[in-house]
């Protein structure tokens, strides 16, 4: 069979198997959860081969340091991934929820009924622990996944993967609910993301390249964000102490995530009290700073900034800084050079924080917390099947609810139009 009979077959199974999820029952998918989470357990040492073989390719390859670290697992990663299996088992159950009930004068009800989107087509790079995350959050509310992550964690994808139907096996599911792709040939994805008569929606995880390419050839909808450039603005009400806090956390717990500040915008009339304390701390964190004018005069050890700098997701050692007139310049900064994923304000100011959360159009927009509050478990969604920057459906970090839509329900007793 050739990669697109292959993948024909693949989706046909899917369909036919998200039928089946729609109308399985919360004690069959939580059973399912419950079980696979206790086959990752068992199964641990096995994971650890897989992964070993994968990690030790990628290093023969030489695949940069930060892709093995995130392709590695560790016993507590395996732990996390159980953990996080059982953590999906105990939230509720959106599939079947009706909300909005209302009765119109010709006497019938009127409402919507949460239902799955059918099938999910997951495409992911190098993190094994997506195929466990993916698995749970499409089993819980009631869709078919078919993941293909990538040629990196081949072995560790498919070890995982027979936890997965083992679990979906044991409380009476389809083994095909959750299917993942086995070759790594490129061709695969060109064809998974151009199958609407069995593929509902396609959700990339990954680099800027890969969500690019799977943005230009779907013909089917794609939940997804190409960057992560997040900004801290300071306001002329910030408590110095919380910027400084806040600042450090954005952009120096990890460098790499999507969720990582790379732009800070400070208020001019605190510019030149905090601006040298917060750029103190951030170049002895490393941090390389990249500024306008103002920032330079202010910070002698800081690089002038460029036009790109201000719309670059570094995801390293570097942030650009901008000195702003007020509130309203810092939004308009924001609105022009931000990738519309997460951005903060610091401010003891409730009108200006109230204009902050109406006027910035990102998917997330934060009062004096830290950008890295921008995750799927920080929100109470259990985990995450990825963020989206779209304005439609899901927005933000998709959970449960971001993976089923809503139809209109009528309930009657009769009634007929007049």
């Amino acid at each position: 069979m050739n990669i697109k009979d292959t993948l024909q077959t693949i989706g046909h199974a899917a369909r036919e198997a998200s039928r089946d999820m729609a109308r399985a029952t919360t004690a069959s998918k939580n059973a399912a959860l419950l079980a696979i989470a206790k086959n990752i357990r068992a199964s641990a040492a096995t994971l650890l081969s897989a992964n070993a073989s994968d990690v030790s390719k990628a290093q023969q390859a030489g695949l940069e340091p930060a892709m093995i670290d995130r392709l590695t697992l560790t016993p507590s990663g395996i732990e996390a991934m159980a953990q996080g299996l059982e953590q999906v088992a105990a939230l509720p159950d959106p599939v079947g929820e009706i909300t909005d009930l209302k009765r119109r004068p010709s006497g019938i009800q009127v409402g919507k009924m949460r239902v799955p989107l059918g099938v999910v087509g997951i495409i992911y790079e190098a993190r094994p622990n997506v195929t466990a995350d993916a698995a749970a959050l499409c089993l819980k509310s009631g869709n078919a996944a078919i993941l293909r992550g990538g040629s990196e964690a081949l072995q560790s994808n498919q070890a995982i993967a027979a936890c997965v139907r083992a679990g979906l096996k044991s409380a009476g599911l389809p083994e095909t609910a959750v299917q993942v792709i086995e070759t790594t040939d490129r061709e695969a994805v060109g064809h998974l993301v151009s199958m609407p008569e069995y593929v509902d929606v396609i959700v990339p995880r990954g680099g800027k390249g890969l969500i690019e390419r799977i943005s230009k050839e779907a013909r089917v909808p794609v939940i997804k964000h190409l960057d992560g450039n997040c900004h801290v603005y300071v306001d002329t009400a910030a408590d110095p102490i919380k910027a400084l806090a806040i600042l450090e956390n954005a952009k120096t717990q990890r460098l790499g995530t999507c969720n990582t500040a790379e732009s800070l915008l400070v208020a001019r009339s605190v510019a030149t009290t905090q601006l040298p304390i917060l750029a103190a701390m951030l170049m002895k964190k490393g941090v390389e700073i990249r500024g306008c004018e103002e920032t330079c005069a202010i910070v002698p050890q800081a690089k002038p900034a460029t036009e790109e700098d201000y719309a670059t997701e570094y995801l390293a050692a570097i942030i650009s800084c901008k000195v702003v007139a007020d509130v309203g310049e810092a939004i308009a900064h924001i609105n022009r050079y931000s990738s519309a994923h997460t951005e903060t304000i610091v401010t003891e100011d409730y009108t200006n924080a109230m204009r902050f959360l109406r006027e910035v159009d990102s998917s997330s927009v934060m009062v004096n917390a830290s950008t890295r509050f921008a995750d799927g478990f920080e929100y109470g969604l259990g985990a995450e099947i990825g963020i989206s920057t779209d304005k439609f459906h899901a927005r933000g970090p998709v959970g449960l609810e971001g993976l089923t839509s809503q139809k209109w329900i009528v309930l009657g007793n009769g009634e007929v139009r007049s």
